[in-house]
């Protein structure tokens, strides 16, 4: 593994990419941690020490800033708005047939693309900040008094923390941007697996100090074997052999090739468990908005949602588990359209051995995504109920390192940027990573 390392730092070029992405991680990280205008930095962290944030709402938007928006900083909204934006835009094509087309048009169309998303982006951005401003103004955020985080609370002073706030967002993605074009990997992506990265120590000193040295074991062991069977999975793909006909372009052949379509088992990703948890969220932020006052009872429909609606319950477990099913069906009949892929296969001279082109090769792929679909959506909502299990077997809290969102964004970019990083060290060294 060192040996490794010391020849991704040999290449110049590669190493000064590294570099500059590790430079670019340490402004975020710094970000991070500066408290936003109007802050009290010391009245958050007495708040904090209180130990009222917490739940799934609040494990799950914190997990994506690196726990900047429990510290109310410059950073506290995080890449959430970026995501939404982005998968958003990526739904309005079946919707709006104008992003369709650009998203033909090539570079050029996936630049409007682009652009639009971070003009949505901003707009998120600006609604996000104004509901955690009102939170923390109201004492909702960290469950302390009003006036803990936010002394002074002029409309001035409110509206400097949501620009504030607002332009956060805007250089998250520019410092996104600037690792994809100078750095290495995808930009976002790797500020999100910094952003979750940045808890998992939290996280394991809390369970080596609340639980002890066996439960710690125990996650130590879960972990790797999650980590292997999610490096399995994400690797794992179906390929259809695709032949190409020969065909004669002036006085040359051409065609006559085979290849193959690449189908992933996992062709969703994440999506469909930030899908899941997000609308199974709403319940809890409408119970949290609309708690009684001291002394009153709470409605029927309150106590409902606080019984069958918290983390550990098994019929949360059980919605969670086929929405997570439902939404992976749903996301990849969205990204993956069969129709498409057998009409460009026709224009090309391309077929499928033993079956026609056509309409036969569009039935042809649609079964075999229905097929390949299932174990990936039952292998995603197994992955997503870790955390749950986890708090009702070991105790440990929700927010566990080892599972869910996290470990499946995690090793999905780590994965990428690895076969990056090893791309071009192949290209100037003619070996790769691991030789």
């Amino acid at each position: 593994m060192f040996s490794a390392i010391a020849r991704v730092f040999a290449s110049p070029d590669l190493r000064m990419k590294i570099l500059f992405t590790l430079g670019i991680i340490t402004i975020y990280r710094i970000g991070a941690f500066i408290p936003a205008p109007g802050v009290d930095y010391n009245g958050v962290q007495q708040c904090l020490a209180l130990g009222q944030a917490e739940g799934g709402l609040y494990n799950f938007v914190n997990m994506f800033s690196g726990g900047a928006m429990l510290q109310v900083s410059v950073f506290a909204l995080g890449v959430m708005p970026y995501i939404t934006a982005a998968i958003i835009v990526q739904l309005l094509r079946v919707v709006i047939p104008r992003f369709e087309t650009l998203q033909r048009e090539g570079a050029q169309g996936q630049a409007k693309l682009t652009q639009y998303t971070r003009y949505l982006t901003l707009a998120l951005a600006t609604l996000n900040a104004t509901v955690l401003v009102t939170m923390a103004r109201s004492g909702a955020l960290l469950g302390c008094n009003p006036g803990d985080i936010i002394p002074d609370d002029s409309i001035f002073l409110v509206m400097l923390m949501i620009l504030t706030l607002v332009t956060g967002v805007a250089m998250i993605m520019w410092l996104g941007e600037q690792i994809t074009e100078r750095g290495v990997g995808n930009g976002m992506s790797i500020l999100i697996f910094v952003a979750i990265a940045a808890g998992f120590p939290g996280s394991m000193r809390d369970i080596w100090t609340v639980q002890g040295w066996r439960v710690f074991t125990i996650v130590c062991i879960v972990g790797l074997i999650v980590v292997a069977a999610v490096v399995f999975v994400e690797q794992s793909q179906r390929r259809v052999p695709v032949q190409y006909a020969k065909k004669q372009v002036g006085r040359r052949t051409v065609g006559g090739t085979s290849t193959y379509i690449p189908i992933k088992v996992n062709m969703a990703g994440v999506i469909p468990v930030i899908f899941a948890s997000s609308i199974l969220m709403l319940p809890s932020v409408l119970g949290q908005f609309n708690q009684p006052a001291p002394g009153e009872e709470a409605p029927q429909w309150l106590i409902w949602i606080n019984t069958y609606f918290d983390g550990a319950h098994p019929v949360y477990m059980a919605v969670f588990f086929l929405m997570t099913i439902g939404f992976t069906y749903f996301y990849v009949t969205i990204t993956f359209n069969p129709n498409e892929v057998a009409e460009n296969m026709r224009k090309f001279g391309g077929f499928i051995p033993g079956i026609r082109a056509g309409k036969p090769t569009e039935s042809y792929l649609s079964y075999v995504i229905s097929r390949i679909t299932f174990p990936g959506s039952l292998y995603l909502g197994l992955i997503a109920l870790i955390p749950l299990i986890a708090f009702v077997l070991i105790g440990a809290d929700q927010n566990f390192p080892f599972g869910g969102t996290s470990i499946l964004i995690m090793v999905g970019v780590g994965l990428t940027t690895v076969k990056q990083i090893n791309a071009q060290m192949e290209q100037h060294n003619y070996e790769g990573l691991l030789r």
